[in-house]
């Protein structure tokens, strides 16, 4: 659980395809974006009052724009609810398979587009505001190398780690979704789509994966079910370009997700005493704050020390052993949501960014051999996928692939 690097679908229904439709789509979505006037990096809701209004109406939420550069899945602030499905495609040749993936990719812009938009096709997404939705589509390992995609030397599997007690079921795939959004009934509703969508291009799900986040304020940061404040560290726009998003060139505007479902000892983690848990995370459980620190955001100090020589950061630290001064300087970005299939299997969703996934290998090796939290983890799925570039607004979503 590396958090201080700097975080059964009814069977689907035929969807219409042609390129007449997606034009429109594409066209419609274009008209309904082009006058937002909204970054996909500001979604924070509009204030709203109780009662009449005595200046008019408070303003509507603006729709998260679809289209762009990079995918809003990434650079949107994270959502209260979300949902991962993971799909297969069929093993035929690679010009076969070629031509499913870039009708998967065709159908998912289009769905996706529409459902994001200011004024959602889908009747069941009307006359409650604007989704909200947000959403990434990523490709895995397995299908790159059977394709022979143009992607990253770098971008692969990843190796097992001790401890891990991996479902296969539950983990990687050819094609990997994720939806967010401020409520579940969007989620319902798009992912239903979402995977007629896909089964009409030929793919087949895998798994699927549901996670929320606490309610939080704006501007603070989530905690996860250990009480943890979770994604502290994360980096800024500048450390973020040089480790989080691809190199200049075809990737330029990518990213890797490495996924992992983290079953968590809840129970047993809280019977420890406030400071055993502290010193376990390395963070003060009650306000985030680094155990050498005096305000949440303060930079962990791996060299402090107390009168008696010891370290103030415990060497089995959590926020120790995943600092990045470890990595020179590599910072991943997590976007980590919790998750709860009840009271038995509960934990953390880790969803983080990286431009290379060789950076969380390093540091769950470290995490894995020495991490005082191990004893209360158990990591059971798995997945890594390469994040597509955003789509043009009359483009799709892996246009780089084919040029």
């Amino acid at each position: 659980m590396p958090t201080e690097q700097g975080n059964a679908q009814d069977p689907p229904r035929p969807a219409a395809t042609g390129l007449g439709r997606r034009r429109a789509l594409l066209a419609a979505g274009a008209a309904l974006t082009a006058g937002a006037g909204a970054a996909a990096g500001d979604v924070a809701r509009n204030g709203r009052t109780g009662g009449r209004a005595t200046t008019g109406a408070p303003a509507a939420e603006t729709a998260i724009p679809f289209h762009g550069a990079r995918q809003a899945g990434v650079t949107a602030p994270p959502q209260p609810e979300t949902y991962l499905l993971s799909f297969d495609l069929p093993r035929k040749s690679a010009a076969t398979g070629r031509k499913a993936l870039r009708d998967v990719l065709g159908t998912l812009t289009d769905t996706l587009a529409a459902a994001a938009s200011g004024a959602p096709p889908d009747a069941r997404l009307q006359g409650g505001g604007t989704t909200r939705l947000t959403s990434l589509v990523a490709i895995g390992p397995a299908l790159a190398a059977r394709l022979g995609l143009n992607l990253p030397a770098s971008f692969g599997e990843l190796p097992s780690f001790p401890g891990d007690r991996i479902d296969p079921r539950r983990s990687g795939g050819d094609l990997l979704v994720q939806l967010c959004a401020a409520d579940r009934w969007t989620l319902t509703v798009v992912s239903e789509l979402v995977g007629a969508a896909a089964h009409t291009a030929g793919a087949v799900l895998r798994w699927t994966q549901s996670g929320f986040l606490p309610h939080t304020p704006a501007g603070s940061t989530p905690r996860n079910l250990f009480g943890a404040k979770d994604g502290i560290a994360n980096p800024g726009h500048a450390a973020a370009e040089q480790w989080v998003w691809g190199p200049p060139g075809a990737h330029r505007d990518s990213t890797v997700l490495v996924y992992r479902r983290i079953r968590m000892d809840v129970t047993g983690f809280a019977s420890l005493s406030e400071s055993l848990r502290d010193r376990a995370i390395g963070r003060r459980i009650r306000d985030g704050v680094a155990l050498t620190g005096t305000a949440e955001h303060d930079e962990p100090d791996i060299y402090a020390k107390n009168p008696d020589g010891s370290y103030v950061l415990p060497a089995t630290a959590h926020v120790r052993l995943a600092n990045p001064r470890f990595d020179g300087g590599a910072r991943m970005l997590r976007r980590s949501y919790n998750y709860d299939d009840g009271p038995a299997d509960r934990g953390l969703l880790f969803c983080a960014f990286m431009r290379d996934s060789a950076q969380f290998t390093r540091v769950q090796d470290r995490l894995a051999a020495r991490d005082a939290l191990t004893p209360f983890l158990q990591h059971q799925a798995s997945a890594v996928a390469y994040v597509l570039p955003g789509a043009a607004s009359t483009g799709t979503l892996g246009d780089q692939l084919w040029t």
